[in-house]
Order: C-alpha cells, then sequence, then structure tokens
C-alpha cells in the first residue's frame, strides 16, 4: 500500500510540474501575442487613421476650439447688438417720418446719417466675420501642423512605407475598406495626447 501511495504522490507531482510548465508556455505565448498587438503593423506597412475621429478626441484640438468658439461668439454677439441698436434707430426715425414728426430738412440730416451709420456697419460686420473665419482658419493650421510634425517623428520610429488619412462616414475615402490591424488611429490619439500634456507642463514650469 505504501509503494501504491508513493507511487500516486511522484505520478501526481509529474503531473503538476506538466500543468505548471504547460502554464507558463500559454502566459508566454499570450504575452508574445500581446506584444506583437501593441507593437501594430510592420515596418514597411501602409497604414492609414481616421482624421474624423483625431480631431474630436486630440487635447489640443478641443482646447484650441474652445478658445476659438469663444472669440467668435464675442464677435458674433458685437455685431448682432450693434445690428439691433441700428435697426432699433432706423425704425425709430421711420416711425417718426410717417408720423409727420421731423421737418423736411432735420429728416434728410438724420436720414443721410443713418445711411452713412448702415454703411459703417456693413463694413465692421464684414470686418468681423474676416476675423471670425481668420481665428478659425489659424486654429486649423496649428492643428494640422501638430499632427504633420507628431506623425514625422511617429513615423521615424515605426518606419511605415505609407501613412494615409480617411474621412466619412458612410463611405470613408480614400480609405473606403481597410484591414481593422492596419487602422494606427488609437496609437496616433495616444502619442498626440501624451505629447500635448507633456508639452503642457513643460510650458507651466516656466
Amino acid at each position: 500500500m505504501k509503494r501504491i501511495a508513493l507511487f500516486l504522490s511522484i505520478a501526481a507531482i509529474g503531473l503538476l510540474s506538466v500543468s505548471c510548465q504547460q502554464g507558463q508556455k500559454n502566459q508566454e505565448v499570450a504575452a508574445d501575442q500581446a506584444a506583437e498587438e501593441k507593437a501594430g503593423p510592420e515596418k514597411g506597412a501602409i497604414v492609414y487613421f481616421n482624421l474624423d475621429r483625431v480631431l474630436e478626441e486630440y487635447d489640443m484640438a478641443n482646447d484650441l476650439r474652445s478658445v476659438v468658439e469663444t472669440k467668435v461668439n464675442n464677435i458674433s454677439q458685437d455685431v448682432n447688438r450693434r445690428g439691433n441698436r441700428l435697426e432699433k434707430d432706423i425704425k425709430a426715425f421711420q416711425d417718426k417720418v410717417d408720423k409727420g414728426l421731423l421737418t423736411r430738412s432735420t429728416a434728410e440730416v438724420q436720414g443721410a446719417d443713418l445711411q452713412k451709420r448702415q454703411q459703417d456697419f456693413q463694413q465692421y460686420a464684414a470686418q468681423k466675420q474676416q476675423e471670425a473665419a481668420e481665428e478659425q482658419q489659424v486654429m486649423m493650421n496649428n492643428i494640422a501642423d501638430a499632427i504633420a510634425n507628431f506623425l514625422k517623428e511617429f513615423n521615424e520610429e515605426k518606419q511605415y512605407a505609407m501613412i494615409l488619412t480617411t474621412q466619412g462616414g458612410i463611405l470613408p475615402a480614400p480609405v473606403a475598406v481597410g484591414d481593422p490591424e492596419l487602422d494606427i488611429t488609437d496609437a496616433i490619439l495616444e502619442g498626440l495626447n501624451a505629447k500635448y500634456v507633456k508639452e503642457k507642463s513643460e510650458s507651466a514650469k516656466k
């Protein structure tokens, strides 16, 4: 009986050892697969990223957009306020003219003055509209420049043959259909946001 028990004990230890070795092997295989997935596509591959997602989830883009939206809203409110005041004055003048409350000469002077104010306002509104458009264009230029500079640094390490951008929902272009493993949007966003956080931190210390 003792020999049987000893044999069973040795066999159990042997099975346990084999099981542990197999488990360790499975863990190593899983770790290797995870490392390959994290590494992304191979060097020389043609990859792509979703520009719409980057513009929506890039922290720098969101911060700049918030600043520009505030400026544009302030411009719009100022133009509307001036326009409403002018419109009110024109209505008041027309009301007086209709009721015969102004002499002809006075009406001509006030009418000419209002006409000049209207012309000045139109020029002012056009100028402010141009300023708002420039603010938005400068914002987009800054975002595009930051993404372009990052992609150069990013590809120095990855060495992809080509990095394409794709946009659109129903039928994105230029990449209408692509292997999901070649989609590096997540990696681009991770790198962009990490770089932006670092730059903000360094800027705050100055």
